[in-house]
């Protein structure tokens, strides 16, 4: 009994977590795809709604002649035809240049309508949507984040953005718009806590940076916010940072660390070219035999002169007019 008890929930453990993934795996799919369907002219819509129409409806009263079943049967029609002439309002539709109407009957998608100018449905049913297509502009709010050494920064983006497929805009996610600014910032956060501001410390040397490498930077942020927005039908034209700067409170402090850094830098130059001179000059003097110089005497004129070109001011040379060992 206990064997078959354990054997039993093992193969519905089994069933369940397979049904599972099948759910979770279904769910990730798109569901909607964009369908065009078509339409005709709204003007011939217009010469069969007001035309064609109320001459049916005026022929219905010759049924009259036929007694109390024509008369009946008239009546009948009438009353259709007037319905049909009120419901035929609701058939046209205008669609302008970069749009699209997307059609649905009692709650299921039917397909969407992208031909431009004045459209006409046969099906008066239909419940009409319009997308836009047009190029359009996000600017996100300045964030406050961390970057990869913890340092607090202000950041902001631009992302340039369009709809491509106006069911999965609709139907894939509830509002396309704000999914856009929520997924744009999350994407903005997400990169900006994997590069350093600037490079500062040793370990950030040949990395990239949010301030100097602003190409890539673009480019990784462009092909972030496009993954999270592939699922709604929009296509991610341009992302690029329009606001980097340290936070108030750090500020100073880091723009202090900034110039100390530079200051530390160019001293680094400047003492490794001094070297290269001072290395220079030795070699030269010991390969064309000028002077023979002991140790002392290379200690003092290396000292001398690292003084020279290491010095921030200008230096006063004194001229030895005597023995050179005086």
């Amino acid at each position: 009994m206990i064997s078959y008890r354990y054997y039993y929930n093992s193969a519905f453990s089994g069933r369940n977590g397979e049904t599972m993934e099948t759910q979770s795996a279904a769910s990730n799919e798109i569901q909607f795809r964009d369908i065009e369907i078509k339409s005709l002219s709204g003007w011939l819509g217009l010469f069969v709604h007001i035309i064609i129409v109320p001459v049916l409806f005026l022929g219905s009263f010759g049924l009259y002649a036929f007694g109390a079943a024509g008369i009946a049967l008239g009546g009948f029609l009438q009353t259709c035809i007037g319905i049909l002439w009120f419901v035929m309002w609701n058939s046209y539709v205008v669609i302008n240049p970069n749009e699209s109407a997307v059609c649905q009957f009692f709650g299921k998608y039917v397909g969407s309508v992208k031909t431009e100018g004045f459209r006409w449905f046969v099906n008066p049913l239909y419940e009409k949507t319009k997308v836009i297509f047009r190029i359009r502009n996000f600017e996100s709010a300045k964030l406050k984040v961390n970057d990869v050494n913890a340092n607090p920064i202000d950041i902001a983006a631009v992302v340039v953005w369009r709809v491509y497929d106006a069911a999965e805009a609709l139907f894939e996610v509830d509002d396309y718009e704000n999914y856009v600014q929520i997924q744009s910032e999350a994407a903005l956060r997400a990169m900006a806590t994997k590069y350093p501001y600037d490079i500062i410390e040793e370990k950030d040397l040949g990395g990239v940076a949010l301030s100097s490498h602003q190409e890539v930077v673009a480019k990784e942020l462009r092909e972030s916010v496009q993954a999270r927005l592939s699922r709604a039908g929009i296509e991610v034209l341009e992302a690029r940072i329009s606001h980097l700067a340290y936070a108030p409170e750090v500020a100073q402090a880091m723009l202090r660390r900034q110039q100390a850094s530079a200051v530390v830098a160019a001293r680094r130059e400047i003492v490794d070219g001094a070297v290269g001179m001072v290395e220079l000059a030795l070699a030269q003097l010991s390969a064309k035999d000028i002077i023979e110089l002991d140790e002392d005497k290379k200690a003092t004129m290396v000292s001398n002169l690292l003084v020279v070109l290491c010095s921030e001011t200008d230096t006063t040379p004194v001229v030895n007019t005597g023995s050179l060992y005086q």
